[in-house]
């Protein structure tokens, strides 16, 4: 029975040192840096339906003042422009909004060659709308 003891203790004292000589588990691969999330989905603003009629209008108007001669022409592109450039905040929403802008030029490039008083007056009644819509949104949604 001393021998028992004897060995109890012996083992008990080398636990430290066998345990220091036990191979160490394999250290963890260093972790691989977390992807970047994914970027917000394209949820579509509360005013985004107005935003794509206004881009329309200014499509619409785009052809017609230009087909018109009047000195704003210029004007309608740069302000579509302006409009993706502030708004485009995503590729599929600067596709919609581009789209609607050409729906709006192309529907009147398809019909008018030359400027007539239809032609005209479609160019004032979308000013007054493009006016309407625009103080609208900065009325209820800032800007």
């Amino acid at each position: 029975m001393r021998r028992a003891v004897i060995l109890a203790a012996c083992l008990v004292a080398a636990l430290p040192a066998l345990a220091q000589n036990r191979p160490k588990p394999a250290a963890k691969p260093p972790e691989k840096e977390a992807p970047a999330p994914p970027p917000p989905a394209d949820t579509p603003a509360p005013y985004d339906r107005d935003l794509l009629r206004l881009s329309e209008i200014i499509g619409a108007l785009s052809f017609l003042r230009e087909l018109c001669g009047n000195p704003d022409a210029p004007e309608w592109p740069a302000r579509m422009k302006a409009l993706l450039d502030a708004e485009g905040t995503s590729p599929g929403r600067r596709d919609r909004l581009a789209g609607a802008y050409n729906r709006g030029y192309g529907g009147y490039a398809v019909t008018y060659r030359v400027c007539t008083p239809s032609a005209v007056e479609a160019a004032t009644r979308y000013i007054a709308e493009g006016e309407r819509l625009s103080v609208a949104l900065a009325g209820r949604f800032g800007g």
